[in-house]
């Protein structure tokens, strides 16, 4: 298990609690949502919600992923991004650029203080070096076929 730094910017969330696992099998920390209020965002809406906390990676083989919690998905809650990206040399605070994705006209998503919306996940990343080549060497059975050209 990897041990990481994990600085409280917010002090709400030491009474919320700082980011855990639900489960020993859950894969992700839930973080809170630090907003001062309860907070309404419309169908289609956008709001940039804190998380309270910031984390150091410091390791360049992890990366931490911010992905919405499956209950908060079941809502409508969606990050603009799909899928937030904590680099390993990151230090600031981890921030969720919230979409409410219920079509127009649907239900309007309701944040209040300390709601667990999303999930951290830490993943090992392959460093790699591009070495520029003027051919690949050697071929695939796909080539440069894209979307659909290997069937159903």
């Amino acid at each position: 298990m990897a041990r990481m730094e994990l600085v409280v910017l917010d002090p709400r969330i030491e009474e919320w609690g700082i980011p855990a696992r639900g489960t020993d099998g859950s894969a992700g920390l839930d973080l809170r949502a630090c907003v001062a209020e309860r907070t309404v965002i419309a169908p289609q809406g956008t709001l940039k919600i804190g998380t309270g906390v910031a984390v150091h990676i410091a390791d360049p083989g992890l990366v931490g992923l911010v992905v919405p919690r499956s209950s908060a998905g079941k809502r409508g809650v969606a990050l603009m991004n799909t899928v937030g990206v904590i680099d390993s040399d990151y230090l600031g605070e981890i921030v969720c650029f919230t979409l409410n994705w219920n079509p127009p006209g649907g239900e309007s998503l309701v944040v209040e203080p300390g709601d667990r919306l999303f999930q951290l996940l830490f993943v090992p990343v392959a460093i790699a070096d591009l070495v520029k080549v003027s051919a690949f060497s050697t071929s695939t059975a796909r080539g440069e076929g894209g979307y659909g050209s290997t069937g159903r």
